[in-house]
């Protein structure tokens, strides 16, 4: 039998609750809803980094970024080393089975190199892209930066349709073969700045926008690098009526993605390719769009960058209309599941653990898995600061190994405004999270904590 063909579209910085499947935003997504609602929707994945290029190395590695070095993205601030080709990268795999593979979109996994030098045997990037509309629309000018605006050019000629049609042609290409296919479509949208057209730009009214959950910050006893990050982006003074319409852009640029999106589902069923099709949906990291007051996806851990949509669709295995709530890291597990799918080695270095258990049982019935998701951070252009974040379906701790460290109760407060580290009924909670976090990130090879001085910060900390 044909081994299944495999659809790996991710995302740019797309919340987690701004899927209109989560039922926690209006925010409408109807294509990526229906992928939903005909695979397995995982409710509780997260990234091991919420930063774009370590979490997009991490991917194609199947480690985490930190023991190859990828501590920040390449091309930010200070330099940094990248996953080079000399690494592992499992996609090569793929060649033992005679996929033809495709790389479509957003690269930054390495500043020099392309995909093809990591085991793909095609690539079209943006420089395409770019040149189509310098020559189309020279005089189309940008005046808001970071913080988006209505883009004149119409959908049809977007960069979200444009690669859509990239990815369409590359299906039809690839199903006239008798090879099986695996395409890696990255949009870079809802990345800041945000830019809808036409009706997607009138999509969603500011003052129909409802508030972040998140948004009344204080930052009282909270790390002083997130105030910072307000007047990092000169956004100290901003009310929601000022976010709401960023908000809108955000959504409208969602709505924009997902018909994009659409279109390439579609083709699949066009060309008959669908039944046989694994289809994979994520995104490598949250965006705080005003969540915190804040912008971007720096100097925190909250779940609003670390909380990422999951969702894997494969007729025959994936339960339609499943979910799953059992811990899962997006970069780390999705490497180990394709490999086990396709009966192919898994290395016994990867730092995750195959879905495939909980894609074919009912997932509460699956007893051997983590009870809690660790992610991490390491600073970017406004200067390094290392974190480090053990979440469970109850607790999050946070080490900030140079200012306060982190504790909320997400049952009783979800939107983690209430920093309990200066609680005293919560000192032994705390211990407890520490010794955890301090084994689990031995055991991955961190080398944050490789050291006497750091070990006696984790497990012997006086911060209390």
């Amino acid at each position: 039998m044909k081994p299944p063909n495999i659809l790996f579209i991710m995302l740019d910085q797309l919340r987690y609750d701004c899927i209109g499947f989560s039922g926690v935003y209006p925010v409408l997504t109807p294509n990526i809803d229906r992928l939903a609602s005909e695979g397995v929707w995982f409710s509780n994945a997260f990234t091991p980094i919420p930063i774009c290029g370590p979490s997009r190395q991490a991917l194609i590695n199947g480690r985490r970024p930190e023991t190859f070095g990828a501590l920040w993205n390449f091309k930010n601030g200070l330099g940094i080393p990248a996953l080079e080709p000399t690494e592992y990268a499992w996609p090569r795999e793929l060649n033992k089975l005679s996929y033809k593979k495709a790389f479509l979109g957003k690269w930054d996994v390495h500043p020099e190199w392309t995909p093809k030098e990591y085991g793909y045997d095609s690539y079209t990037g943006f420089d395409p892209y770019k040149k189509m509309i310098a020559q189309a629309y020279p005089d189309v000018r940008y005046e808001a930066g970071f913080f988006g605006e209505r883009n004149p050019i119409p959908v049809e000629h977007s960069q979200t349709h444009w690669l859509a049609n990239q990815a369409c042609a590359s299906i039809r290409e690839l199903e006239d073969g008798d090879d099986p296919w695996y395409i890696q479509l990255n949009f870079t949208e809802p990345h800041l700045p945000c830019r809808p057209s036409e009706k997607f730009a009138d999509m969603y009214r500011p003052e129909d926008i409802p508030v972040w959950g998140g948004f009344n910050e204080t930052f009282t006893n909270k790390p002083y690098i997130q105030k910072q990050q307000l007047h990092n982006w000169q956004i100290q003074d901003y009310t929601w009526e000022e976010w709401a319409p960023i908000v809108a852009r955000y959504y409208g640029m969602i709505s924009q993605a997902d018909d994009a999106i659409g279109q390439v589902l579609h083709m699949l069923e066009q060309t008959g390719a669908v039944d046989n099709t694994m289809v994979i949906l994520t995104s490598d990291h949250g965006d705080m769009c005003g969540s915190h007051r804040m912008m971007d996806k720096h100097y925190i851990l909250y779940d609003d960058v670390v909380k990422v949509p999951l969702i894997v669709k494969y007729p025959g295995m994936a339960r339609q209309g499943q979910q799953c709530a059992k811990f899962v890291y997006n970069m780390l597990d999705l490497p180990p599941t394709l490999l086990e799918l396709l009966q192919l080695p898994v290395p016994s270095f990867f730092h995750g653990k195959s879905l495939i258990p909980l894609l074919d049982h009912e997932p509460e019935s699956v007893s051997d898995w983590r009870t809690e998701a660790i992610s991490t951070y390491n600073g970017q252009q406004f200067g390094l600061y290392t974190q480090r974040m053990i979440r469970t379906s109850k607790w999050k701790y946070i080490w900030n190994t140079t200012d306060i460290d982190e504790l909320y109760h997400l049952e009783q407060d979800p939107y983690e405004l209430t920093n309990l580290i200066y609680d005293p009924s919560c000192t032994e909670l705390i211990k407890e999270y520490r010794r955890l976090l301090y084994h689990r990130l031995l055991e991955e090879g961190d080398g944050l904590v490789q050291n006497e001085w750091m070990r006696n910060q984790l497990l012997q900390s006086n911060k209390l």
